[in-house]
């Protein structure tokens, strides 16, 4: 598909496009109560919301920190993608083989690109135009803190999706002309578990019923009810996307939840806290004694699990695959830019019964030549260097990019030979090695503020227990 401004710059412009005539239908009750747009910036400076502007600034640089130490630290953390199916199995698979249409697929790759950053960017949107500032202030919080309590699952208990897993399941939104440079650039693709495509807005959902109950009113009194309506809508067709797509494994749901649930909890106790802080001075902001207390044994506890099970753990054992794929299946693995002098050392072992076959050419060469999962090997072969990796032998790459836009990938398929068989299935394990791997002990740090909010958020539950 050639579209000259790409899936990103289509989403933000659809973003821009439709906030307003979503807005106003939503609102198209109550008139009277909106903030026309004009009076924007008089609004932003009377209800203080330049904090909500400077929380996804920080967020956009916070999110790149975190992806720049994702690749370096999988060669100490290695990945559990192996765990979830002992777990689940194929059931994705033949969810995805049952459904397939090309209009579907287009549909819900549609949705699935533009529909998460639009509620990211709506959701603080709609309130600071329905003139709601405590909703506003939770919506804008909800994302900030579910994404603090991701990342150490992200960092640290790397899930590959499901088609680079699953045998003869396509990669319908990443292996596509349309989408491959974009996801390339910003999806790391082992970043399975949580999905915060279903626990951001379900967090929203429980945040809508914990303010009502707050006021004491019944929710279908509540002024928003219909952005809620709005929201459950989408929450039910990612819940089917992102199994269909060939992202999400269906336990990927039940972290996303669990994070949920803290994070509306959290952001729902914190919130007046906050919009308290120029009365009450900074340090209200500051967690008390029992708080603290209960934060540092989460962060002690925590800390212990990834120091004794996960950091050159169970995860990087070097006979299990963290790529898997059938007969004229064509896997996909990025290789980073992080220096151009120190090389990247690529190791690719054969774990399978079955020979396999790893091409190494730079992603210009592929772009044009994938659709709806679909790599034309033959002609983008020529590109790139082809090796063939036996049963139990590894072959080691040595890649020094030419540039910081140098984006050179993997392509690994089964080998062509006599023996493969209709249900014959290749494995292999690839581990980069990258010249920042000291980067474990940065992302080690950044995750403790995901067990601070955690023991913060604990130590409510116990209070309001007892």
């Amino acid at each position: 598909m050639n579209w000259p401004i790409g899936p990103y710059g289509t989403s933000m412009g659809a973003l821009l496009l439709f906030t307003l005539p979503i807005h106003y239908f939503l609102t198209r009750d109550e008139k009277d109560r909106r903030v026309s747009l004009a009076d924007i910036p008089k609004e932003i400076k009377e209800k203080g919301y330049w904090w909500h502007i400077l929380l996804y600034l920080l967020m956009f640089f916070y999110k790149a920190i975190i992806d720049y130490h994702n690749e370096p630290m999988k060669a100490r953390v290695g990945g559990f993608t192996h765990w979830i199916y002992e777990l689940e199995g194929d059931w994705t698979n033949h969810l995805q083989e049952f459904f397939l249409n090309d209009t579907l697929t287009n549909l819900l790759s549609g949705h699935y690109l533009f529909m998460y950053l639009f509620m990211i960017w709506f959701s603080p949107m709609y309130y600071i135009l329905c003139r709601d500032e405590i909703m506003a202030d939770k919506a804008a919080l909800n994302y900030f803190v579910i994404y603090l309590l991701s990342v150490p699952l992200y960092l640290f208990f790397n899930v590959e999706v499901t088609s680079t897993y699953l045998a003869d399941m396509d990669a319908l939104l990443y292996h596509d002309s349309f989408t491959l440079a974009f996801f390339t650039d910003n999806d790391p693709m082992d970043n399975a578990i949580p999905s915060l495509h279903v626990g951001l807005p379900i967090s929203l959902l429980i945040i809508n019923r914990l303010h009502c109950r707050k006021l004491g009113i019944d929710f279908k009194d509540w002024r928003h009810r219909e952005f809620d309506y709005f929201i459950q809508f989408n929450v039910i067709i990612y819940l089917f996307s992102i199994q269909y797509l060939g992202i999400h494994w269906f336990v990927d749901i039940i972290p996303g939840i669990i994070l949920a649930v803290i994070t509306s909890s959290f952001v729902h106790a914190v919130q007046p806290v906050v919009r308290a802080r120029t009365e009450n001075g900074l340090i209200s902001l500051l967690p008390d004694r029992n708080q603290v207390l209960s934060s540092i044994l989460i962060i002690l506890i925590c800390s212990t699990w990834l120091v004794v099970g996960v950091i050159d753990g169970s995860g990087t054992d070097e006979d299990e695959a963290n790529m898997r794929f059938g007969v004229g299946d064509i896997n996909l693995d990025t290789i980073e830019v992080h220096s151009l002098w120190d090389p990247v050392i690529v190791d690719v072992y054969n774990v399978g019964d079955y020979d396999v076959e790893v091409l190494l050419i730079q992603r210009d060469f592929v772009e044009d030549y994938a659709e709806k999962g679909i790599f034309n090997w033959n002609k983008i072969i020529s590109y790139g260097n082809l090796s063939v990796v036996e049963v139990n032998s590894s072959l080691k790459l040595t890649i020094i990019p030419d540039n910081l836009f140098d984006v050179n990938i993997l392509l690994v398929r089964l080998s062509s030979s006599d023996n493969i068989q209709e249900d014959s299935i290749g494995e292999v394990r690839i581990v980069s090695n990258y010249v920042d791997d000291e980067l474990i002990y940065t992302g080690f740090l950044v995750s403790f503020p995901a067990f601070i909010i955690t023991g913060i958020v604990l130590e409510g539950f116990y209070n309001r227990r007892y």
